[in-house]
C-alpha cells in the first residue's frame, strides 16, 4: 500500500532540507521551496516557477500542499468581505476582512465549528468538527491580506483570531500560525498587530504566559458576574471569574501586555449601571481596555441590541472610572460577517 503524501507545510525548514537530500536532491533547493510556500504563498508544485520539471515532479509525488481556497465570497454594504474558505477536505470555515479609515483586519477562524455553545453566538451552534491546521490559518490570512491589496489597495494591518471556534482550543495550531506569520520566512507582520481572543480558559491563559508571546489577548467577558456569565458562557462553570482574574493578572505580570476585553451588550441583560460597576470592578485586576461592541441578533432571537441610550451610559460610567473604552459598531450585519453571526450559511457549506 502505498504510503500517504507528506503535507510539506508541516516540515520545518531543517526537516525540508533533510526530505531534500532523501529525494536525491542538493540542501540548498529546501530554502527555494520553503520560500514558495511561506513568504510567496504557492498553492500548487506547478506555481514554483523558478524549480526544476524534475524537481517539481519530484515534490508531487512525495508531497502533498493542503491549500485553503475561497469558495464563496460576500461584500457589505459598508465594504466588510466575508469569504467561505474550503478546506483541503472539504470542510468549511469563514473568514472576514473589516476595513475601516484607519485599519485592515483579517478576522480569522481557528476551528471549523465550536464546542462552548455560547448563547448570544451562530458559531457556539454548530458543532466543533475539527481544528483548523497551522498552515490552514497562516493561507487565511494571506488570501484575505490579498483581497486588502486587490479591493482597496491597502495593506493588511491587523489580525484577529476572533472567527469560528476557540483559540485556545487549539493552541499549538494557533501558536505555530502567528510564529508563521510574525516570521520573516512569512508574512512578516508584528506580533503586536494580532490579537488571541479567548472565551476564557484560564489554564492555557497561563500557558500563554509562561510561552511569553508577544501578541495582544482579548478575553470575552460580556458579564462580570458568575451567575450572568455562566447563563451565556457555559464554560464559566469551569473557569470562574476568580480563576480569570488570577490567570490574567499572571499573564500581564509576565508579559507586560494589557489585557482587552470584549462586552457585547444586550438588552436588559448586561446593560445597567450595576453591570457597569461590576465590569469596573473587575477591570482593576490589570491596565486594560474595553470595547463595548453592539449586539448583532442571530436567528434565535433570545438576545437584543441594546439601545443606543443605555449603551452611551454604560460608557460613560466606564470611562468616569479612568478606564480605556471603545464603543463599537458592527460591520457587515448585512452578510451574516459580524460578530458573533459566522454560521457557515454561506454556498460553499452546503455545496452549491
Amino acid at each position: 500500500m502505498r504510503e500517504a503524501k507528506k503535507n510539506i507545510r508541516k516540515l520545518t525548514l531543517e526537516e525540508l532540507t533533510e526530505q531534500m537530500t532523501l529525494i536525491g536532491e542538493k540542501p540548498f533547493r529546501a530554502k527555494q521551496v520553503y520560500d514558495w510556500l511561506w513568504i510567496k504563498t504557492a498553492h500548487t508544485f506547478d506555481d514554483m516557477t523558478n524549480l526544476s520539471l524534475e524537481l517539481r515532479e519530484k515534490l508531487k509525488q512525495n508531497f502533498t500542499i493542503h491549500a485553503v481556497e475561497i469558495a464563496d465570497r460576500q461584500i457589505s454594504a459598508d465594504r466588510t468581505i466575508k469569504c467561505a474558505f474550503k478546506l483541503h477536505d472539504g470542510l468549511v470555515a469563514e473568514g472576514v476582512l473589516i476595513p475601516t479609515t484607519k485599519r485592515m483586519t483579517a478576522c480569522i477562524s481557528s476551528q471549523v465549528g465550536c464546542s462552548l455553545t455560547c448563547k448570544f453566538c451562530a458559531t457556539g451552534k454548530l458543532k466543533r468538527v475539527r481544528n483548523i491546521d497551522a498552515d490552514e490559518i497562516y493561507d487565511q490570512v494571506a488570501l484575505i491580506k490579498e483581497q486588502a491589496e486587490k479591493e482597496y489597495n491597502q495593506n493588511l494591518t491587523n489580525i484577529v483570531y476572533m472567527g469560528m471556534g476557540e483559540p485556545l482550543l487549539n493552541y499549538n495550531n494557533v501558536i505555530q500560525s502567528i510564529d508563521k506569520i510574525t516570521s520573516e520566512k512569512g508574512l512578516g507582520m508584528s506580533p503586536k498587530r494580532i490579537t488571541v481572543s479567548t472565551a476564557g480558559i484560564a489554564k492555557m491563559i497561563m500557558k500563554l504566559a509562561d510561552d511569553n508571546v508577544k501578541f495582544n489577548l482579548a478575553l470575552s467577558l460580556h458579564a462580570a458576574n458568575d451567575e450572568k456569565r455562566n447563563y451565556i458562557m457555559p464554560i464559566n462553570e469551569t473557569n470562574s471569574l476568580v480563576a480569570l482574574s488570577e490567570a490574567l493578572k499572571y499573564f500581564y505580570d509576565k508579559t507586560g501586555t494589557r489585557i482587552t476585553y470584549e462586552y457585547i451588550i444586550f438588552k436588559d441583560f448586561n446593560d445597567k449601571i450595576e453591570d457597569a460597576k461590576e465590569l469596573a470592578e473587575f477591570c482593576k485586576i490589570t491596565p486594560c481596555k474595553i470595547n463595548i461592541i453592539e449586539y448583532n441578533p442571530i436567528d434565535d432571537g433570545e438576545f437584543q441590541q441594546a439601545n443606543s441610550e443605555n449603551v452611551d451610559r454604560f460608557a460613560n460610567y466606564l470611562e468616569s472610572k479612568n478606564l480605556v473604552v471603545s464603543v463599537r459598531r458592527s460591520r457587515g450585519k448585512d452578510i451574516d460577517a459580524a460578530c458573533g453571526q459566522l454560521a457557515n450559511k454561506n454556498k460553499a457549506a452546503f455545496g452549491l
